[in-house]
């Protein structure tokens, strides 16, 4: 059985699908869980350079990288 904590966790984690499916029983129709939306944001043009050098040498999106990033700042923040 989940502990309380570990519980809350899952379901904050995963709320996007829940409100999907609440709203899918309010009105019988399926939205999509989660969009993809462009920000801009202003960061040192040598930083992405280095960035964008390394995305490409590894075979990594960028945005999916910086979206991985920010997830797991998000998550060690909510432990603290």
């Amino acid at each position: 059985m989940l502990s309380e904590k570990r519980l809350k966790f899952k379901l904050n984690e995963k709320e996007a699908y829940l409100n999907a499916l609440e709203e899918l029983d309010r009105t019988g129709r399926l939205k999509k869980a989660s969009y993809k939306e462009r920000f801009n944001f202003t960061l040192d043009s040598d930083l992405m350079i280095e960035f964008k050098k390394y995305c490409e040498e590894n075979s990594i999106s960028m945005s999916n990288k910086v979206e991985n990033l920010i997830k797991g700042y998000l998550r060690k923040c909510k432990e603290k």
